[in-house]
């Protein structure tokens, strides 16, 4: 029982002192955390930084840790894959970012919530994510990717991994 009052108290104190999430110009907002999506797990990394009231350019990067290996028949071909690994560029993605950042435009302060559009190593694509803060520089945020345009040959066997929707949770600072 003590565990249960503890964690609401603390539950209601982050939600009673929580800081506005997007302040525009000048501000900066570092998310480091966790990249899930189908065929493997990773970290992501990203740095957005405010152009306007309502805007945001920003980088994010991140790299595959847990891959699945391949064994099989790939796109139909011939060759049979036998515990094939992906290689390094395969596992990592780096994309540049445009954000509307949209806390104002809601009515609350301290969830920004920031659609996009981003173009990286990998594919062209959108996202939608989310960033809470519970004091002036620590949050949470969380962000799902969708590819709209695939770079690179579908021959590839490890094509999709960067190619696909993704699905990232972690910390949010405030710099």
């Amino acid at each position: 029982m003590k565990k249960v009052i503890t964690l609401l108290f603390l539950v209601s104190f982050g939600f009673i002192n929580a800081q506005k999430a997007f302040t525009g110009k000048g501000d900066i907002k570092v998310n480091v955390g966790a990249n899930l999506q189908d065929g493997g797990t990773g970290i992501q990394g990203s740095v957005d930084f405010g152009l306007g009231e309502n805007f945001s350019v920003g980088f994010v990067s991140s790299y595959l840790i847990g891959v699945d290996n391949y064994s099989g028949f790939y796109n139909g071909g011939s060759y049979a894959y036998l515990d094939e690994r992906p290689d390094f560029v395969d596992r990592f993605d780096a994309k540049a970012r445009i954000n509307a950042n949209l806390s104002s435009v809601i009515g609350v302060e301290q969830l920004d919530v920031y659609p996009g559009l981003s173009i990286g190593t990998h594919n062209f694509g959108g996202h939608v994510g989310g960033r809470y803060f519970f004091t002036d520089g620590f949050g949470v945020f969380t962000e799902i990717g969708v590819p709209i345009a695939k770079f690179g040959s579908s021959n590839n066997l490890f094509h999709d991994l960067n190619n696909q929707v993704t699905f990232s949770l972690g910390a949010s600072f405030n710099l």
